[in-house]
């Protein structure tokens, strides 16, 4: 598996053997691991550094942005010769990457922007996946109250997420179709964050709301735990692919999960860090395109993987691939998705 997980990349990305430097230790700063998907992106990251040779430290930040600064000086010291880091927040990690560009040092903003040149930028299209979203939900309801249920202030992701949903949105909103009665921004992205706002929304309108768009699949069960507390079902979108997400899928119970394969990512900046630790230069990196469609337009080396939005009519996708297995995505399924057949 892990070989396979590694002659793909290679395959996809482009790099030689050669280019694969062995021997080098990759450590990886998560944010806040508690959260589903971080765990198959550090079982692919692990697989990709061990069949190249190389060795994985890591350490969680616990959602502190003092803790992760703390965190990588330690992992700094332990030995790195690469940094794959998952920011909790993209003004607060500024101090990290100067002290792993002064120790000469490579960074991987991994998943989430570090608008800093010197890093890598390696996610998905973020703007593409709440365009997907918003496409996704305005389909199961073409007209009525919205509303939005976005992550972290923090993160660059909550707003490059909504900028896809308002390319959706807006003309819908000109036109009076839809009206967004409520818009919350969630700490953390936890999901008893989303609950709460939810529930405010909710009190707001008297519950008249008739469509949510969640930021991702552990808001959109605390959205849908809400909802569900006012007896409501309505369309609810999502994204990661998250387990549970892919299960309410197949029960009806939310519309879409749009699902960004953490397996890909993971293995793909295992092998970036490697070849960054081994010399490669960032824009030497296959497959990097110049990018400045951040907050501060800085110009930066990145690569944007293709998110797949997962409903009822390709469930069938996330199970043949092994990214959750027919009795887990098909337990209490409606009887019209035809995967769970």
């Amino acid at each position: 598996m892990r070989y396979s997980i590694l002659a793909a990349v290679v395959a996809t990305v482009g790099f030689s053997s050669a280019a694969l430097a062995q021997g080098l230790t990759v450590a990886v700063s998560w944010s806040n691991f508690q959260e589903e998907r971080w765990k198959t992106d550090e079982a692919a990251i692990k697989a990709a550094l061990e069949a190249a040779g190389n060795k994985y430290i890591s350490a969680d930040a616990q959602a502190s942005e003092a803790k992760q600064l703390t965190d990588i000086e330690a992992l700094i010291a332990q030995g790195a010769d690469a940094l794959i880091i998952l920011a909790y927040n993209k003004d607060a990690i500024g101090p990290a990457v100067e002290k792993a560009a002064a120790e000469g040092i490579p960074v991987v903003a991994y998943d989430r922007l570090i608008e800093d040149p010197r890093a890598f930028y390696l996610s998905f299209d973020n703007k593409g996946v709440g365009k997907i979203i918003a496409e996704s939900v305005v389909a199961a309801a073409p007209k009525g109250n919205f509303a939005i249920i976005k992550g972290d202030p923090g993160d660059a992701n909550a707003g490059f997420l909504r900028e896809g949903m308002e390319e959706v949105l807006a003309p819908r909103v000109a036109a009076g179709d839809i009206k967004i009665v409520g818009e919350q921004f969630t700490s953390g992205w936890k999901p008893e964050g989303a609950q709460e706002n939810m529930e405010q929304i909710l009190t707001a309108n008297n519950n008249a709301v008739d469509a949510v768009l969640a930021q991702n699949d552990g808001m959109a069960g605390g959205a849908i735990a809400a909802l569900q507390a006012q007896g409501l079902a309505i369309p609810v979108g999502g994204q990661d692919g998250d387990l549970a997400a892919l299960n309410r899928v197949a029960r009806g119970q939310q519309v879409v999960s749009v699902w960004k394969d953490s397996r890909q990512l993971g293995a793909r900046a295992a092998e970036i860090a490697s070849a960054l630790a081994g010399g490669t230069a960032l824009d030497a990196i296959p497959g990097a395109v110049k990018w400045s469609g951040g907050e501060k337009g800085v110009e930066m080396n990145a690569i944007f993987l293709d998110p797949t939005p997962i409903t009822k009519a390709n469930l069938n996708l996330v199970i043949d691939a092994g990214h959750i297995s027919k009795a887990q995505a098909c337990e209490g399924a409606a009887a019209d998705v035809a995967a769970c057949k």
